[in-house]
């Protein structure tokens, strides 16, 4: 039987990979680079809605 790629779907206490993205930062009122590393060893929660450019 040959295996299917499925996309990958995060799991409870999956490590998040390391990545950049662009993320609007009230304080500047612009958006700016960010990367998970930058975030390393505090609590991070990862939201992402796609297809939407309604700031939550």
């Amino acid at each position: 039987m040959e295996e299917e790629n499925l996309p990958f779907c995060a799991q409870t206490n999956d490590v998040a990979p390391l990545f950049r993205a662009e993320a609007y930062e009230p304080n500047e009122k612009d958006i700016v680079q960010i990367s998970l590393e930058d975030y390393r060893g505090s609590w991070v929660i990862l939201f992402f809605y796609p297809s939407d450019f309604t700031f939550v």
